[in-house]
């Protein structure tokens, strides 16, 4: 069984085909990074046109190596969560698709794609476990108890963890998307050099806060030198407060729960300072496992797309057609 994958939830447009058999097959994706970097983030209007612009010349290099009317058996697309323009791009090329071609078209839930992604690399990760959603429009602690049943255990009640880091970066004058430019920066840094604040890490809650780390930050810049190693140190401060508060809540859950499994999945996963400091949790901790996904599947794609879709498939009805689009699609409820 062979499914097209097409995830259009935000900025990047991707498709992909996934083997039941074979695993992934092929994965293209077209990021908007330049267009991103003149405007200092994201414009919903532009990402929508970019997505009609590129969508078709990626399909093509599909079509240059599958014969789509016999040999795709699904198309799954991402139908929310998401912006709404972006979200019907994609959903209304994959029903024209399906329906042009009599493919059965399944809607799948980004947000769960993110949180089973490293299923791509390790087919072995068992339910259930505690998973951390964190890019830039999410950060989450879910625990996933079996396939399609998941609970949020905490959220971000204001700046997502990837906004702040984009929002920080902007600050010290790096460019969009500032999450790598600023862990970049950080690498070079002197630890200890600035202490910043650990936002609700002793509340009883498993929610984050960090927008009030983001104003500290802010005027911690303005009084200082602005010397290049001055920001690469803010930089690192930044970084290690995020993780700390991360991970003081991540561990929390697992506690909570009493189970030595952890995904942590999105954009922010490629973080190797989170990597490793997680990694060294579970084994001092729980004598457990984090699992992430390869780097090319942590921020959106079409591979972790056709991933659930072909997961989906076999307990959906694949036969709808509707255009269906769900902005604020929580992973709490996957029925749409």
């Amino acid at each position: 069984m062979k499914i097209l994958g097409i995830e259009t939830s935000c900025d990047d447009t991707g498709i992909a085909v996934y083997d039941s058999q074979q695993g992934l097959l092929m994965n293209e994706t077209y990021h908007q990074k330049k267009i991103n970097n003149i405007y200092g983030g994201i414009i919903p209007e532009l990402a929508s046109r970019k997505h009609i612009q590129k969508i078709i010349l990626i399909l093509s290099k599909i079509f240059q190596k599958y014969n789509f009317a016999k040999e795709i058996d699904l198309i799954a697309y991402t139908a929310g969560p998401g912006l709404v323009g972006s979200l019907l791009v994609g959903a209304t090329f994959a029903c024209t698709l399906g329906l042009s071609l009599n493919i059965p078209i399944l809607p799948v839930n980004h947000m769960e794609a993110h949180l089973l992604s490293p299923m791509l690399n390790y087919k072995s990760i068992k339910f259930p476990f505690i998973g951390l959603l964190v890019s830039g429009k999410h950060t989450e602690i879910i625990a996933a108890y079996k396939f399609g049943e998941y609970e949020i255990l905490g959220k971000c009640l204001d700046d997502a963890v990837g906004e702040a880091f984009d929002k920080t970066a902007k600050l010290l004058g790096l460019q969009y998307p500032g999450g790598p430019e600023l862990s970049n920066l950080a690498r070079q840094g002197i630890k200890k050099t600035f202490f910043f604040p650990r936002p609700m890490i002793h509340h009883s809650s498993l929610n984050f806060s960090f927008s009030g780390l983001k104003t500290f930050v802010a005027k911690t810049i303005k009084r200082s030198n602005q010397s290049i190693q001055e920001k690469a140190n803010i930089a690192r401060a930044f970084e290690d407060a995020v993780i700390d508060v991360l991970l003081i809540k991540t561990k929390k859950a697992l506690k909570m729960k009493k189970w030595n499994r952890l995904i942590i999945a999105g954009g922010v996963s490629a973080n190797t300072c989170l990597r490793k400091k997680s990694q060294d949790m579970m084994r001092k901790y729980f004598n457990g496992k984090v699992f992430y996904a390869d780097l090319e599947y942590c921020t959106d794609n079409g591979a972790m797309i056709a991933q659930i879709g072909y997961m989906r498939s076999k307990e959906a009805n694949n036969s709808q057609l509707e255009i269906l689009v769900k902005p604020k699609w929580s992973i709490n409820d996957l029925s749409l």
